[in-house]
């Protein structure tokens, strides 16, 4: 069995690629992934928020998380949950998000 952290490593990196077309920054770094869970049978799910409710890839980008993440050589199966609470807001975003839109 491949080793966990190191899937996650790859995980991460995959969701790394997804960008939020409004905001030039990859939707790690902007803080919009919550929690990315690996069980034994390397089923992944990823809990994710998105900027607003109202925002406009609201119905495309959780399946482009999806399909990234199912490109892993290892995973099985991939749930994206989307989830208001807590509510996503700039403080969320990684240092180097801030640093990248001059925040």
């Amino acid at each position: 069995m491949p080793d966990k952290e190191l899937l996650k490593k790859q995980i991460i990196d995959v969701i790394k690629t997804c960008y939020d077309p409004e905001i030039p920054v990859n939707i790690y770094e902007l803080g919009l992934i919550y929690d990315v869970h690996i069980d034994d049978e390397n089923n992944v799910r990823v809990i994710m928020t998105l900027t607003s409710p109202a925002c406009p890839v609201a119905g495309t980008l959780p399946k482009d998380v999806e399909q990234r993440v199912s490109s892993v050589q290892e995973v099985q199966e991939v749930k994206v949950d989307v989830v208001w609470d807590p509510p996503w807001n700039p403080q969320m975003m990684s240092e180097e998000a801030r640093l990248e839109l001059g925040l």
